[in-house]
């Protein structure tokens, strides 16, 4: 079955090599991309083992990591902690890197007024793939500091006279956000810890309606789970905030570049994203801050009072155009990536449950993003098969907390008992992953 499975055509195929023929409906700009990307894949020469840079003799490709020495590159599958830079998005940023060197707050000469250009075109690159104006669209430095701005902000500046001082969340959220919520406990603030449904993740719209209060400021839930992949009713979610005169943040991260996304279809207020996990650099994200309904927050460290006076410091505005790029072309290419990302994602899926007896898949089957998937592997170890899959880079939960040697509180919240919990991996698959990539996963 595994054979037939490999054998089988692919809707699409991916265009990383000679021998890979490209689909019709795949452009030149875009087998440009595959095959830079492909070029990625080699050794650095600083990585080989008795070359240029390295230390010790052996030659012949050969490189260490954690000391277990590799014949070429392990197979990634963890894109749900990080995805690789795109190399357009480097030939964007790259002129502004050296060329461009103005402060982009200086306003009284041009080399300011340039680097101010660029980092208002990368805004409007941005606010065009979520639906925003881009004057909602405030730079943070990732997701992390989003989510922190998000939560506390809100609830400080509305929590002052004592009226507006609970806020809900999940139990599955990202440590940042429930760290920042026990933050907020120790300060008086009353937080409500949401249970998701058991097996799926999701939200149960009832009892989050019956958690809600006159004096909730705000309701925090992250679009896609970074776990398990779930995907929660962000739109119904939206509709309950919105007609309760409740704040609603969403932590989309994972979703932002991957699914269609509409902030006002969502009607969600507040919004953390991220460069990283859309191929962009590292150490930039963005918050949007609807302006109508105003949302006021407060600022959580003072400063300049760059971007509205809602996050101090002066702009990495090389990593504004890579992130804006990034945004860019995950609008363009959405259609495409879906369809690659579903094939290997079943293909994959088909592989893993036809050849492994006694493996279950954690989260919703139905409702979520086909890149991430997690399964737990009875009578094993999560770490023990860690080991054991030398060549393949997967994770064995949240990059923030693989590792801890606890089993994973989303899998807990999820009512997976300890065991199953220990024996979890995550593969996450994206716009570069390939079909060999997933074969070779299957044959070990």
């Amino acid at each position: 079955a595994a054979a037939a499975a490999a054998a089988a055509p692919s809707p699409r195929r991916r265009p990383l090599s000679t021998a890979v023929d490209a689909p019709a409906s795949v452009t030149p700009e875009q087998m440009e991309r595959d095959k830079r990307y492909a070029g990625t894949a080699e050794v650095p020469e600083s990585l080989r083992r008795g070359g240029g840079g390295g230390e010790g003799g052996g030659g012949g490709g050969e490189f260490s990591i954690r000391g277990q020495s590799k014949e070429g590159r392990a197979v990634y599958l963890d894109m749900s902690a990080t995805t690789p830079l795109d190399p357009r998005v480097l030939d964007a940023m790259a002129p502004y890197m050296i060329g461009s060197y103005g402060n982009p707050h200086s306003r009284t000469h041009m080399y300011g007024w340039e680097s101010e250009r660029i980092v208002e075109t990368a805004r409007s690159q941005i606010s065009s793939l979520i639906g925003a104006s881009p004057k909602e669209v405030v730079f943070t430095s990732g997701a992390t500091e989003s989510n922190n701005m998000s939560i506390k902000g809100v609830a400080k500046f509305y929590g002052k006279k004592g009226k507006k001082r609970h806020v809900i969340t999940t139990q599955t959220e990202h440590k940042c956000v429930l760290d920042s919520c026990r933050s907020l406990e120790m300060e008086g603030y009353d937080v409500t810890y949401l249970p998701v449904q058991r097996a799926t993740g999701r939200v149960d719209l009832n009892e989050l309606a019956s958690a809600m209060r006159d004096d909730t400021v705000l309701v925090s839930v992250m679009a896609v789970n970074n776990e398990i992949g779930t995907r929660q009713p962000m739109e119904e979610i939206g509709a309950m905030c919105r007609e309760r005169k409740v704040f609603f943040h969403c932590d989309a991260a994972q979703m932002l570049g991957k699914m269609p996304m509409d902030v006002n279809e969502m009607k969600v207020d507040l919004m953390s994203m991220s460069s990283h996990k859309v191929y962009g650099p590292k150490g930039i994200g963005a918050l949007y801050v609807r302006r109508r309904p105003r949302v006021r927050l407060d600022p959580i460290f003072s400063g300049g009072g760059q971007e509205r006076g809602l996050r101090s410091g002066t702009l990495p505005h090389f990593l504004c155009a890579g992130f804006g790029a990034a945004c860019e072309l995950a609008q363009k290419e959405m259609a495409y990536d879906t369809e690659w990302i579903g094939y290997l994602s079943d293909r994959l899926k088909r592989g893993i449950e036809e050849k492994i007896p006694e493996v279950t898949q954690n989260g919703d089957p139905e409702h979520n993003y086909p890149g991430c998937l997690n399964y737990s592997f009875a009578y094993v170890e999560g770490e023990s098969l860690l080991m054991a899959l030398k060549n393949i880079a997967v994770s064995s939960g949240s990059a923030c907390t693989s590792a801890s040697l606890e089993p994973s509180y989303v899998l807990r919240a999820l009512g997976v008992d300890d065991e199953l919990a220990h024996s979890s991996l995550r593969f996450g698959i994206g716009r570069v992953s390939t079909e060999a990539g997933g074969g070779f996963v299957l044959g070990l």
